[in-house]
């Protein structure tokens, strides 16, 4: 599971499918008690789907996905579960959440110290978070602030470039 912070906010009335949006990892990833992408690493995503609400029917509705993950300086290209939500049409004040995706999932792959990188492994499912998101009064376009949160699951392996091990030498002085 992939939880970021949105940077920027998203609309159903202002996006369009193909923008692009920044996040941030709101908490770190970790695997076997190692943490192997810290809290605040940066994340890219695309709108995927966005549909205003109609003038008298017409249900609206927004969904994204995660693109790239930047882990210590590298971007790495991803692939997730779509996360959306959708409104109902005139007269309905709910809104529904959905998640695409399903199938059989993985396991989270280790990583040792030095070793050659962490695969993150495939999950299935999808899922969606959101902080002061979703419909009020009688708008009902979706809107999803900046810092709304929103959760992913990587449908497609990824291998983290290992860690560098300085390695320090350090001359002791005859006495």
């Amino acid at each position: 599971m992939i939880t970021v912070h949105l940077q920027n906010a998203l609309s159903s009335k202002t996006n369009h499918q193909g923008d692009p949006f920044d996040a941030s990892l709101a908490e770190p990833i970790v695997i076997n008690g190692k943490r192997v992408v810290p809290e605040g690493a940066t994340a890219a995503g695309t709108v995927t789907q966005a549909k205003s609400a109609g003038k008298f029917k017409g249900a609206a509705s927004l969904d994204v996905v995660l693109d790239s993950l930047t882990v210590r300086g590298t971007s790495y290209k991803i692939q997730t579960t779509s996360a959306g939500q959708t409104s109902k049409g005139k007269g309905k004040r709910t809104a529904a959440m959905v998640g695409g995706g399903t199938g059989a999932g993985a396991i989270i792959g280790g990583v040792a110290g030095g070793g050659k990188g962490a695969a993150i492994g495939a999950l299935a499912g999808g899922a969606l978070g959101t902080t002061g998101a979703g419909l009020s009064g009688n708008n009902r376009e979706i809107s999803l602030p900046a810092e709304a949160v929103l959760s992913f699951k990587l449908t497609a392996p990824l291998t983290l470039k290992p860690v560098p091990t300085h390695t320090q030498h350090t001359e002791v002085p005859e006495q």
